[in-house]
């Protein structure tokens, strides 16, 4: 106590401020804005490429809240800004509504993020050319190295098997969780008569993945218009070529952000 009495009257003698203990750093619980971003930036390159129009929609799960995720109100992909950005709890509720419009498809979102907790983002899409192997007893599977997540397969979801004839809408978290549990373990889904889902550790790596689901679809198709066998990519091909995707995966990013010159969220 005498020593450090000195101490502080030194400090004072030599005009010097008392030592103060440091502030703990605080993490901020709101949001993180480069996601909200991303989810920008998602929606528009899709929408730009042809894969979404104006229907179709991108989220994440909130990374200060894992029991959260975020996506926008109910508006064409194209015209999303981080303003239309909400939160939503895994039972697809929105926590502020503020009498804004919601997607009445949000429980392909929440039922995902319940039932894969590895699941950082879900994209859902209407790509035009995925939908016919959606209808057909032709298989969805990898022709090229940019689509090698299709590998591990691409189940396809008929609404119709549990649920009877309906408008075709996931509109409720029970059919929210059917699609999920066909979903399993893998990174995309097909939806008979609808579209297709996409799921990824990140925003960025759903949108690549709803991208490259579309591309590859369009070039499998007319790979089988040639007539003959097709040589797809193999499950340990894939799984290679995937990680190699990942790991370079901004260098497309970097020049999609460009495309559609989104502007930073705030």
């Amino acid at each position: 106590m005498i020593r450090f009495a000195l101490i502080i009257a030194f400090t004072v003698l030599c005009g010097l401020p008392p030592a103060r203990a440091q502030a703990p750093v605080q993490v901020p619980v709101s949001a993180n804005a480069a996601v909200i971003d991303d989810i920008v930036t998602g929606s528009r390159i899709l929408a730009d490429f042809g894969v979404v129009d104006g229907f179709g929609h991108v989220s994440a799960r909130n990374p200060a809240n894992p029991d959260r995720f975020l996506m926008a109100r109910s508006l064409a992909p194209a015209l999303v800004t981080a303003d239309d950005i909400m939160q939503f709890d895994l039972d697809g509720n929105a926590v502020d509504p503020r009498g804004r419009a919601l997607f009445l498809e949000r429980f392909i979102h929440s039922e995902i993020y319940k039932t894969r907790p590895d699941v950082m983002s879900v994209v859902h899409t209407h790509s035009p050319g995925v939908i016919p192997f959606t209808v057909s007893q032709v298989a969805l599977r990898p022709v090229f190295h940019n689509a090698a997540f299709l590998a591990a397969g691409a189940p396809v979801w008929d609404i119709r098997k549990d649920f009877g004839e309906t408008d075709m809408l996931v509109r409720n978290a029970t059919i929210g969780k059917s699609l999920a549990l066909t979903l399993g373990d893998k990174s995309a889904v097909l939806m008979r008569g609808h579209g297709d889902v996409t799921v990824g550790p990140s925003v960025r790596v759903a949108v690549f993945r709803a991208y490259y689901t579309d591309i590859n679809a369009r070039l499998q198709s007319q790979a089988l218009a040639l007539g003959g066998e097709v040589n797809y990519l193999t499950t340990a091909e894939g799984a290679k070529a995937d990680t190699v995707n990942l790991a370079v995966l901004d260098r497309i990013w970097n020049l999609w952000k460009v495309r559609v010159a989104t502007a930073p969220a705030k």
